[in-house]
């Protein structure tokens, strides 16, 4: 019996948006080439998904940072869990098209999942270290609060790729941020990997978006639309700063830059810190009268 040669099923990656795989609404996308050998189609999302997904962060917002803070943890952790199970298929995945050894591509997943599981900590406690009862001269006591921003836009890092990733979408959800981030133009497969991995965690819908596309298009919409609070972004990796700035600037928009100019940084015990939750936190202070 004779088997006709079979079809390539060429794998089509979505955009994540308020808990769903989904199309961009342009109906745009673009292959990814490793070389000749074809690796994924990409889709390319469009403003009207920027938008989408901002509406699906700022519904969703107020549930996560009403959540108890032991148990944001513990859905961080729970995320920690997922990428432990599927840790073979991550380190495949960074081989494939990326230029990564095996032995490379192992101490990057690694140590994503001890940073997911790292941050997850913080979740119950952050907030106890950066409050403060202030001292005031007169009838009167304040005190001082974290709290989030509300909506942060993300343009990952260009590498490393599934590490750049985690380093900086964890503290703005552990300050109890909801997200929308762009994934890295040179390749995107690695975030959309992930996306799948909190698709099926306990992580509420709408916390955490992802899209692909490019940053000439995407970025400075980030910055001009007045539902997202914060960008965080790198200086180094990113032509259109300077308009990112203005636009920022206009909107009332904090920039958040993260200053890792090599790959390597990512990997070190300084690219996670206290200092990194509380850049997505509001101080905000408490006047009282002091009683009789």
């Amino acid at each position: 019996m004779t088997h006709e040669p079979r079809v390539d099923v060429r794998k089509m990656y979505k955009l994540f948006i308020n808990g769903a795989f989904v199309r961009s609404e342009s109906a745009r996308s673009t292959p990814l080439w490793d070389g000749r050998a074809f690796l994924a189609n990409i889709a390319q999302a469009s403003r009207k998904d920027l938008r989408d997904a901002v509406t699906a962060a700022r519904t969703a917002r107020g549930r996560w940072w009403a959540q108890d803070p032991q148990l944001r943890g513990l859905m961080l952790y729970r995320l920690g869990e997922m990428l432990e199970a599927r840790r073979s298929e991550y380190i495949e995945l960074l081989c494939a098209g990326n230029g990564s050894d095996l032995r490379a591509a192992r101490a990057e997943i690694d140590r994503s999942i001890d940073r997911v599981l790292w941050y997850a900590g913080w979740c119950d406690k952050y907030s106890a270290l950066l409050s403060s009862k202030n001292p005031v001269a007169g009838p009167h006591f304040n005190c001082s609060t974290p709290e989030p921003m509300g909506v942060v836009g993300i343009l990952a890092p260009q590498s490393p790729l599934f590490l750049g990733v985690i380093s900086t979408l964890l503290p703005p959800l552990v300050a109890g941020n909801a997200t929308v981030l762009l994934a890295s133009e040179r390749d995107p497969r690695p975030a959309i990997a992930l996306a799948e991995a909190i698709a099926l965690s306990d992580i509420p819908a709408g916390v955490v978006n992802v899209l692909t596309g490019f940053r000439s298009e995407i970025g400075p919409a980030m910055a001009k639309h007045d539902g997202i609070e914060a960008i965080s972004c790198s200086r180094e990796d990113l032509a259109q700063w300077g308009e990112i700035e203005r636009e920022s600037a206009a909107s009332i928009k904090r920039i958040r830059p993260f200053e890792i100019e090599r790959s390597a940084d990512y990997f070190s015990e300084s690219a996670q810190s206290l200092d990194d939750i509380a850049d997505f936190c509001e101080i905000k202070t408490i006047w009282h009268p002091v009683g009789l």
